[in-house]
């Protein structure tokens, strides 16, 4: 598959908000805001930057990812479809007691999935793993990492990022989907995390600064990531939560519930006509 420009990524990422919100509403279920706020990311990802091949998950030489915040498993379970790895129809049994497609991704389950997640804090360890391995066995691959903000208030991370740092780890990316909420609030309410971005240098990251929903920075981030040597690098990605559907743009209590059937309709509505994206 041809990486997607700029347009057609745009493109994508908006199919990829509609999916979440099929998958949140038809399991009565789910983690939307913080799903949202990661399509962009994700989209530019799947549809660009990663060398994977969907008709051969188990590809050795592929690149890796790891969703840590496993709860906004719709936004990856989206890309994984329409990239080609399950049939998109699979979607709508989301959470469904018959279906593969839990609320937490199960990489035994899920074609695509490199890591089960979901207890938060964890996979960045095993996304340094992966990326040791690599280097141990001397591939090419790369290994990408994406943390929620409230994620990396758990002390596991900030282990993990010295382990990074320690090893070199010039094939792994970080991405801190920075939306400013969690389940209880701001961040800042909860246990503040920032300045983010120094912390992460602090720790030896090469840190990238971007617009999480602007796909051309994303791209230029994750260009700049590849050739940086001898040092990790962590894209703080500033984010909305709920970004695409006005009522749940920056609302805390979108972070895991359910839109309703009006709800439903509206988001729907916004997203075919363009919405927020």
């Amino acid at each position: 598959m041809e990486p997607l420009e700029k347009q057609e990524l745009e493109q994508k990422a908006r199919k990829v908000r509609e999916d979440i919100i099929e998958e949140v509403y038809s399991a009565k279920s789910g983690h939307p805001g913080g799903s949202l706020s990661i399509a962009d990311i994700l989209t530019v990802l799947y549809f660009r930057e990663m060398n994977i091949q969907p008709e051969n998950p188990d590809w050795e030489e592929r690149d890796r990812f790891v969703l840590s915040k496993g709860h906004c498993s719709p936004a990856l379970y989206s890309c994984l479809a329409n990239r080609g790895f399950f049939p998109v129809e699979d979607l709508k049994g989301f959470r469904n007691i018959n279906s593969y497609l839990q609320g937490h991704p199960d990489k035994n389950k899920v074609p695509g999935v490199d890591m089960t997640t979901g207890s938060l804090g964890q996979g960045l360890s095993a996304a340094n793993g992966m990326a040791i391995a690599g280097k141990v066995d001397k591939k090419e691959y790369r290994v990408y990492c994406v943390l929620g903000d409230g994620e990396i208030e758990e002390g596991q991370i900030w282990e993990a990022a010295m382990a990074a740092s320690q090893y070199k780890l010039d094939n792994l990316c970080v991405i801190v989907d920075n939306n400013n909420l969690q389940i209880d609030g701001t961040i800042e309410e909860v246990m503040s995390s920032y300045p983010i971005d120094e912390k992460f240098r602090s720790f030896g990251f090469q840190v990238i600064n971007i617009d999480g929903h602007d796909i051309e920075e994303i791209i230029k981030a994750f260009e700049v990531a590849k050739n940086v040597k001898g040092k990790p690098t962590c894209i703080i990605a500033k984010t909305t939560k709920g970004k695409g559907i006005t009522f749940m743009e920056n609302q805390a209590g979108w972070h895991g519930k359910a839109p309703n059937e009006e709800q439903y309709q509206q988001a729907m509505k916004e997203m075919r006509q363009g919405g927020q994206v």
